[in-house]
């Protein structure tokens, strides 16, 4: 199966603390800049390249879909019907690229998505068919391959078949589709006709045959592959199935040449290793990158059977490195010694830099949308570096309750803590962060190194992988060992601090959009905050999003009274409550 069900659910399937091929990938470039871009969040502007890249893939995806109208004769009807539908696709890109560009709320400067040539559109559609008539002609010359039979008596040899339009499309969790049962997904002309058993295979056949699966532009939830233990997923863009052989495939907008090319070669590699570890243990044939801009197909080596488990391990070891790194507030800028060199694929913030004399290095960037390089806090604010990080508290569970969910949509557990008088919620900081908060024991617990923070105006816990939760007398003794008490280790749950008052200059601005896996609409507006120091990331979601938070841009300064203090993947997140939470904006500080 080339997708499956989302383990923990969420908006967008997704989730900081799982390995992707793309996090892989950057982290192996920079592990700086997968630290801000992937952990932090923070953003560059907005690239005509990169709607390009999303919205190109999409209509190559959507050509493949289609079944040839009548009988086609020969390999040169074949491809003239196919360049048929080029004209009106690319028309379609330039449409669905300006709807995502209009979105974007900070794009590079000087660039426009009029940049983007209708031509160029098309020659790279044109391109992409031809790596794929490749394959319908090999389908062709080997008399339809080993599927052909089956396929002609309606028995498809996969439980995902390859999409096409007028088939029923596969949504991975499909109790989740409103209607689903009840709607109609025929399309005219759209249907197939098969020859009877024993018969030449025809042009009609061979595309039908060797058509890859591909993500479907129809399906809503995520079409990913996530490992059995929740830690890796990846999402892929073809995956050839028709000589029997399993070939994953990787679609590129750009050109062989480009920076990013060599970490195609990582990217494909974690893809195999992911197949292997979703489809019973079943090693993969082929990989390959088609590049639009050429047309070029790379090929190469797949893992060898004894080199999954070693892949195990090494992926295992990148992942628990990732999320081991950062606690609060992220500096920016770093020492020389902890910044990179700027010479990566993708590199800009990771290599900021000042060094102990107050020299900054690397810093064209930032020059581009402040010219400050320290900021004059007022009165009623704090540094960011003073948001707090974990406190350990006392008292006792007195309900459980989840998984519900969060901010994101994302289903997490939840309990509730009582001390004294006093009681708060105690909460997963994201879905599977500590799967074991209901199996905790009866009685007076201590709570090690939680995450403080307020969710609708009430004090709250978030626990992780970094949490710990132990009965009251073995914590004493913990504490005793180390040559402190409880008094001193512990803060009572009355007296968390869970909003804070900061300040700063905005670094990245990003809204995006979309719909949860049951077809409900989304949207979320992102912000980084910097004070000279630190920079934190800035949350709005659906109904608090303001037209004060959507005027929100780089180089604005941003003071934030009552900002709710919350947390994504271990790092703090400061979220705005439309009721508490107050804005003071100056564009021009």
């Amino acid at each position: 199966m080339p997708v499956g069900t989302p383990p923990l659910g969420g908006p967008l399937g997704r989730s900081r603390s799982r390995i992707s091929a793309s996090g892989l990938t950057t982290f192996l470039r920079c592990k700086r800049q997968w630290f801000l871009g992937s952990k932090v969040g923070i953003s560059g502007p907005l690239r005509p390249a990169q709607v390009l890249g999303i919205v190109l893939e999409d209509a190559l995806c959507g050509l493949f879909m289609h079944r040839p109208t009548g009988a086609i004769g020969t390999f040169e009807e074949l491809k003239q019907w196919a360049n048929g539908l080029v004209p009106q696709a690319a028309q379609t890109v330039l449409e669905k690229g300006r709807e995502l560009w209009d979105e974007g709320i900070w794009h590079q400067p000087e660039t426009s998505w009029d940049d983007v040539e209708l031509e160029s559109v098309i020659v790279r559609l044109h391109f992409g068919l031809e790596l794929f008539f490749e394959e319908v002609q090999a389908c062709y010359s080997t008399g339809g391959g080993p599927h052909l039979e089956s396929m002609r008596a309606g028995n498809p040899p996969f439980k995902v078949p390859s999409p096409a339009w007028g088939d029923e499309p596969h949504f991975p969790v499909p109790e989740k589709v409103s209607g689903f049962a009840m709607r109609s997904w025929k399309t005219e002309g759209q249907s197939m006709h098969w020859q009877p058993s024993g018969s030449p295979v025809t042009w009609n056949e061979a595309w039908e045959i060797a058509r890859p699966w591909t993500k479907d532009p129809r399906v809503h939830q995520p079409q990913r592959l996530f490992h059995p233990d929740s830690w890796a997923a990846g999402e892929l863009d073809l995956v050839l199935r028709w000589d029997g052989r399993i070939r994953l495939v990787d679609i590129k907008s750009g050109h062989p040449s480009s920076r990013f090319a060599d970490s195609l070669q990582h990217q494909l590699r974690f893809y195999a290793w992911l197949w292997h570890q979703t489809h019973d243990l079943h090693a993969v044939d082929g990989l390959e990158g088609w590049y639009l801009d050429g047309p070029h197909r790379i090929e190469f080596e797949p893992p060898k059977v004894d080199d999954y488990a070693t892949m195990t391990e090494e992926f295992f070891a990148i992942n628990s490195e990732m999320q081991s790194m950062g606690s609060g507030p992220a500096s920016l800028p770093v020492r020389p010694d902890e910044a990179c060199d700027g010479q990566s694929a993708g590199c800009h913030w990771c290599s900021l830099q000042r060094d102990e004399n107050g020299v900054w290095y690397n810093d064209e960037l930032l020059s581009g949308i402040t010219p400050l390089r320290s900021i004059e806090l007022s009165s009623q604010s704090a540094p960011l570096a003073d948001i707090p990080e974990r406190v350990s508290v006392q008292g006792a569970f007195s309900n459980a309750w989840g998984p519900l969910p969060n901010h994101f949509g994302e289903p997490v557990l939840g309990a509730m803590l009582v001390a004294g008088r006093s009681q708060l919620s105690v909460e997963e900081s994201e879905p599977g962060a500590f799967p074991l908060l209901h199996d905790q024991p009866n009685g007076d617990i201590v709570i090690f190194d939680a995450l403080p923070g307020v969710w609708r105006g009430s004090p709250r816990l978030y626990v992780d992988n970094k949490t710990r939760i132990m009965p009251l007398e073995q914590a004493v003794e913990f504490l005793e060992g180390r040559g402190s008490s409880l008094t001193e280790s512990t803060t009572r749950i009355g007296l968390l601090r869970t909003r804070a008052n900061v300040e700063g200059i905005i670094l990245s601005v990003r809204k995006r959009s979309g719909v949860r896996l049951d077809g409900k609409p989304w949207t979320m507006l992102t912000a980084h905050l910097w004070d000279g120091d630190s920079v934190v990331e800035v949350a709005a979601f659906g109904s608090s999003i303001s037209g004060q938070i959507e005027s929100l841009r780089p180089g604005h300064h941003l003071k934030l009274m009552a900002a709710e203090i919350g947390w994504r993947a271990g790092l703090p997140q400061l979220r705005i409550d439309s009721r508490k939470t107050r804005l003071e904006v100056n564009p021009s500080p």
